[in-house]
């Protein structure tokens, strides 16, 4: 019979552990990711009272210390001082994968400078699992984290976004805030057009799990007819399609006057919003298209 070990039963090998836990449902954790939170010296955790929760439903008992956004830099440098003496160290964030949206990537990228080992330990992850049940193409797509908070940043970035993926088969991939949805969708809406195919996944692997597929002004008109919204989101576009750019071909041979005022009265838009449309449509600057518009005016 043979003496060697069985990989469950061998002791866990020294280095960093990216540990992915649940988005919501306690039971989409791998074996592989209790056998090593059972096995580290201690859990760095983005909120320990959430973790918590996580451990104690497995019976799992380790020290664990924080590890967040306000502590990242200075944990950092204790966390690599304890793995370049050999300790075993797990990095875990609320929920999903660490590093994506949430701590991790920085002592990560310490530890790699350091020369301590860093372990993958895959799992669940909601960017990933919003995009393989949206129904939008999966070969090509970008993650793009959170939607800036504020207005005009967050309408810049979508009308760059828009210029720049004229892939219809590249699906952009965003976590949104419950309280933003709303703005965030109008945004896209303005960005890339009332009839731009969207998914919205709410509230993965939990009790009130939503998918709302469609145009963007439908899913807007569903979350508008609710008087509370509620969840994490994830929020999917379709890259812009064959029909987006032979509209946008089309436009082109209209003067900007009768494209501005076209925009203002089928999508109500503000006349600075449709010529910021048109500009971007035309891949011109908004100042160049301003200019343009006062010559045809003459």
């Amino acid at each position: 019979m043979s003496n060697s070990q069985h990989p469950e039963e061998k002791p866990l090998a020294p280095g960093l552990y990216l540990v992915a836990t649940p988005i919501g449902n306690l039971e989409d954790i791998p074996l592989r990711a209790l056998r090593v939170l059972r096995s580290v010296d201690r859990i760095a955790c983005e909120d320990t009272r959430q973790t918590q929760k996580l451990l104690n439903h497995y019976g799992i008992e380790k020290p664990t210390v924080s590890y967040h956004l306000h502590n990242e830099a200075a944990r950092t440098e204790e966390l690599i001082a304890a793995l370049q003496q050999g300790g075993r160290i797990a990095i875990v964030s609320d929920a999903g994968m660490p590093g994506i949206a949430d701590p991790g990537a920085l002592v990560a990228q310490a530890a790699i400078a350091a020369g301590v080992p860093v372990f993958p330990i895959p799992g669940a992850n909601a960017a990933l699992s919003a995009l393989v049940a949206s129904g939008l193409p999966t070969e090509q797509f970008s993650f793009h984290g959170f939607l800036p908070a504020r207005q005009g940043q967050r309408r810049s970035y979508l009308e760059a976004l828009a210029q720049t993926t004229t892939n219809h088969a590249h699906t952009l991939i965003f976590y949104e805030a419950p309280h933003r949805i709303a703005e965030a969708l109008a945004d896209v809406e303005l960005a890339f057009g009332p009839a731009h195919r969207v998914v919205l996944a709410r509230e993965l692997t939990k009790l009130h799990e939503e998918f709302l597929r469609g145009t963007v002004a439908e899913v807007r008109a569903v979350l508008e007819a609710r008087d509370n919204i509620r969840g994490e989101m994830v929020l999917l576009l379709e890259g812009r399609t064959p029909e987006d750019n032979t509209a946008t071909a089309a436009a082109h041979t209209q003067s900007i006057a009768t494209q501005v005022a076209v925009l203002m009265q089928q999508e109500n838009l503000s006349k600075k919003d449709a010529l910021k449309r048109v500009a971007r449509e035309r891949g011109i600057g908004k100042s160049e298209a301003y200019r343009e518009l006062q010559r045809e005016k003459r």
